[in-house]
């Protein structure tokens, strides 16, 4: 018997800079108010659920779609994180008990641990992608050691450094924008 193989063009978008400016504008905004710029508003907590976390959502969906595990595991996962955070940040004003600090360090720090992994696996990825996720490894475990501490200070610089990481994430998904723009490398990514 004869077997007839067919294979679909894939017509599917690249999600990966809509992921990367989901998860870097929002991580922008947030450590703007760990460092101490401005307070935690409305602003932090709807990008938070809107672009950092469903955005992302969407992006890992779709690199599932494109056979991308590294992105789909990424983008899904700290979209979710998001989530999780805003209901964390929220949820005691709903008669819910708020974390204590060793649950908030404890709960960053597993995010560490699992950013430690995305970072390893980077090593065959453009090198914006290394720099996302290695100051992302720094960022979560400098926020648990400030949440375990009570030390706000660690928690400041955590802030500033957490801008860094933002703003590499976007320059990582603009470098990509850039390139399927003009259909070449425009900035180095």
């Amino acid at each position: 018997m004869n077997e007839t193989k067919i294979q679909l063009a894939d017509s599917i978008a690249n999600p990966a800079p809509l992921g990367l400016l989901g998860f870097g504008m929002t991580t922008v905004l947030l450590n703007l108010a760990n460092a101490g710029i401005m307070p935690l508003t409305s602003v932090v907590v709807s990008i938070g659920i809107f672009y950092g976390g469903i955005s992302q959502v969407i992006a890992g969906i779709m690199e599932f779609r494109k056979g991308n595990t590294f992105g789909a595991t990424a983008f899904t996962s700290y979209g979710f994180f998001w989530l999780s955070l805003i209901g964390i940040l929220w949820l005691p004003k709903a008669g819910f008990a708020a974390p204590t600090g060793p649950a908030m360090a404890s709960f960053l720090f597993l995010w560490g641990l699992f950013s430690l992994v995305m970072f390893i696996c980077t090593r065959k990825h453009p090198r914006s992608s290394q720099w996302v996720f290695g100051t992302l490894v720094v960022l979560f475990f400098l926020l648990a050691a400030g949440d375990l501490s009570g030390n706000k200070g660690i928690t400041m610089v955590a802030g500033y450094e957490g801008i860094v990481c933002g703003l590499l994430a976007i320059y990582a998904a603009c470098g990509q924008l850039l390139h399927d723009a003009f259909g070449k490398k425009v900035i180095p990514y």
